[in-house]
């Protein structure tokens, strides 16, 4: 009961006495930031399954970059956008639903990274790949991680309109001159982004918690788009500081320990939103 007895010891002291520890918790709202605006629009758009497929989809770039010396943030890129191309290729020359396509392309990628990294005996790598290492970053991360931040915000800025109508109805985004299909590669090549940036840091398996937990979280107290990205930072940027320091406590692994801490979140507001409705109808029928 320290968190509760003596809250500074439990939730100050850590960041107080420890710059990795600042530094964590900067590295992971940056992500927030990132993750939590364009996983709005997957939560909104049901992509949800697509998000997961390309945070894991970055996977056999990086493991073939780490084998041969490369650049692994280049390798991952180029993995994305290979998942990316690979997505709409099957979309259009297939009568396979989405969820298949992508199903698919998941498994292939995700079993050829798997299949390259034992093979090389790198399946710690693989591991670190998937985990990130939050508490490792430096000054240079962050910098990458803030320059990722900004261009992300100003596209789905730019993007917000089309993005909205497209979302709702496409027939009317494609009568207002909008390109929908367009607007849907370039959010998918926004999400890549966003795992290549982050993947180092808190791991392909954050960058997915962080891009629907939120924001799913967020949906189930705003309609409006806008408070859904709002509410989902704020929630973000909470589960993050919260998940670190448990972690830091009880010696636990930081990015398993903020993606728990995010799902934990997402019951919660689901258990809060449902007593809510119950307390509103009890109010309507007295």
């Amino acid at each position: 009961m320290t968190w509760l007895i003596n809250p500074y010891e439990w939730w100050i002291s850590p960041l107080a006495d420890h710059a990795f520890m600042r530094d964590a918790v900067l590295a992971a709202s940056l992500v927030v930031i990132c993750s939590a605006t364009v996983g709005t629009w997957v939560v909104l758009r049901g992509l949800s399954f697509l998000g997961d497929a390309l945070a894991h989809g970055v996977l056999p770039g990086i493991a073939i970059a780490w084998i041969i010396g490369a650049n692994t943030s280049l390798g991952a890129l180029i993995a994305a956008l290979a998942m990316v191309g690979g997505v709409n290729l099957v979309k259009s020359s297939s009568p396979l639903p989405d969820d298949a396509s992508i199903g698919i392309l998941f498994v292939g990628f995700l079993s050829l990274a798997v299949v390259i990294m034992s093979a090389s005996g790198g399946s710690g790598d693989l591991n670190r790949f998937l985990f990130g290492s939050i508490t490792s970053v430096n000054q240079s991360d962050i910098v990458s991680l803030s320059i990722v931040a900004a261009v992300t915000v100003l596209t789905i800025g730019a993007l917000h309109r089309a993005l909205l109508v497209g979302t709702f109805d496409v027939d009317q985004a494609t009568l207002a001159g909008f390109r929908p299909r367009l607007v849907h590669l370039a959010l998918l090549t926004l999400i890549a982004v966003v795992v290549v940036a982050s993947f180092e840091t808190v791991g392909s398996l954050l960058v997915f918690a962080f891009l629907i937990a939120p924001p799913a979280t967020a949906s189930l107290f705003s309609r409006r788009v806008s408070s859904i990205m709002i509410f989902a930072i704020v929630i973000g940027v909470a589960s993050s500081y919260i998940g670190l320091v448990m972690s830091y406590h009880h010696r636990s692994a930081a990015s398993a320990t903020m993606a728990l801490v995010n799902i934990i979140m997402f019951f919660t507001g689901l258990v809060i939103r449902s007593a809510i409705t119950k307390q509103r109808t009890r109010a309507a029928l007295h």
